[in-house]
């Protein structure tokens, strides 16, 4: 049995179910396991060994309060993922789901007892192979200050990445969505949760998107040289929409790129726009004026207000990844995408379902009706190099919609 680089505690107040659960992961080879009885007793252990890579974790324990366990696990970053063994049911088990990621984990799944060999292997052989996407190390050390984010943007060290909308039936891309990354001097290719608190906090959101912008209209321009209409979406916080002067700006850029308003298309959070005043409305109506096209992002993340829906001039929903990552599992998550799917075509809206990582979810998106998606799948975010090199491939290998027709993307990842 090869070694698995896995640290894991197990968690249990039955001494009989605790023995069971160490001897299987020692038996899945994992490199080292931690046992504890009760939340004090595993806080103990973690403040003394550090973080562990996955807890195994009896949520039904008499007298301990496991979801405060959880919660402090995830606040001090000592688990990334967590495997919960009481068979809940699963409207439970998708709030704890939702809980354990608001804390900044993920939840692996749910094995029932008594433990079984082949669902734990499955767990662990799951988080050893899925995506880990975005997801920032706690381990970065950058501490980024004002001044030190100030210069980047002066430099233009904050460089834009760009990750591709797709056709889920051919694989064929007509957009992509515009993504910051800090090509820090020192430390290498540092995420967003770096430097986006800052930017926020000092008020640089529409520097930041100027910047933005001038590298993606050069690269939009780049491509339509070459024959192909390339749609950018860039993210729009709804703060920037009181400016009534961004508008004019981004109308000016236009102008000078010699580019319509059509090539472009505007992300917002829903939860943003739920107070928006007139003035962000305005904005709203300039953009959809000049053509650009506007998408609510992360939909079904917050509280979704249906009646601002109606009230704005969004003509694309954006679903919240989260419901792809419960399709398989959760009835619910597959009546939320096709309503929303329902919802989309009665408003006239197109919908783009993000986080599809596999080709299982393709399919079974494709079943209910959507057409347009974003994820791994498809690619990872690239650089606008990188993305030319993979919009050439795109091209020279005719993709078809067999099943492969997405398997070239990671090749141009720069």
């Amino acid at each position: 049995m090869p070694m698995l680089p896995l640290r894991i505690l197990v968690l249990g107040d039955n001494a009989f179910h605790r023995s069971i659960a160490v001897n299987m992961l020692w038996q899945s080879g994992c490199q080292e396991v931690f046992v504890a009885s009760d939340a004090a007793q595993a806080l103990a252990i973690l403040g003394q060994v550090g973080a562990v890579d996955i807890t195994l974790c009896d949520l039904r324990m008499d007298g301990v309060d496991s979801l405060e366990l959880l919660q402090s696990v995830g606040r001090s970053r000592l688990a990334g993922a967590i495997i919960i063994s009481s068979s809940l049911s699963a409207d439970v088990r998708r709030a704890v789901g939702q809980l354990v990621s608001m804390l900044g984990m993920v939840l692996l799944g749910d094995v029932s007892k008594p433990l079984q060999f082949g669902a734990l292997q499955r767990l662990l052989a799951k988080h050893m192979h899925e995506p880990i996407g975005e997801r920032v190390v706690p381990a970065v050390t950058v501490q980024a200050s004002e001044e030190e984010v100030r210069r980047a943007l002066a430099d233009q060290q904050l460089q834009t990445y760009f990750q591709p909308k797709f056709d889920l039936m051919t694989g064929e891309v007509s957009s992509v969505e515009a993504l910051a990354r800090w090509h820090h001097p020192s430390e290498g290719v540092l995420p967003p949760s770096v430097f986006m608190p800052i930017i926020e906090r000092c008020g640089l959101m529409d520097d930041l998107l100027i910047l933005q912008m001038e590298q993606g209209l050069r690269l939009q321009r780049q491509v339509l040289r070459q024959g192909l209409a390339l749609n950018i979406a860039f993210n729009l916080h709804a703060v920037q929409l009181v400016n009534a002067g961004l508008t004019c700006r981004i109308k000016t850029m236009l102008t000078a790129h010699d580019l319509p308003g059509s090539g472009l298309t505007f992300e917002l959070t829903e939860t943003g726009l739920l107070e928006a005043p007139a003035a962000s409305l305005e904005s709203l109506v300039r953009l959809r004026m000049m053509g650009c096209n506007l998408s609510i992002d992360d939909f079904g993340a917050g509280f979704s207000s249906l009646q601002r829906l109606c009230q704005l001039p969004f003509n694309e929903i954006k679903l919240d990844a989260e419901f792809v990552r419960g399709l398989k599992q959760e009835p619910r998550c597959r009546a939320v995408i096709k309503s929303t799917l329902a919802l989309g075509e009665a408003l006239g809206m197109t919908v783009v379902v993000e986080g599809i990582e596999t080709e299982e979810q393709r399919q079974v998106l494709l079943e209910l009706g959507c057409t347009q998606g974003q994820g791994y799948l498809c690619s990872r975010p690239m650089t606008a190099a990188g993305l030319l090199n993979w919009l050439d491939l795109q091209r020279m290998a005719a993709v078809s919609c067999s099943g492969n027709f997405l398997q070239t993307a990671g090749n141009f990842l720069t």
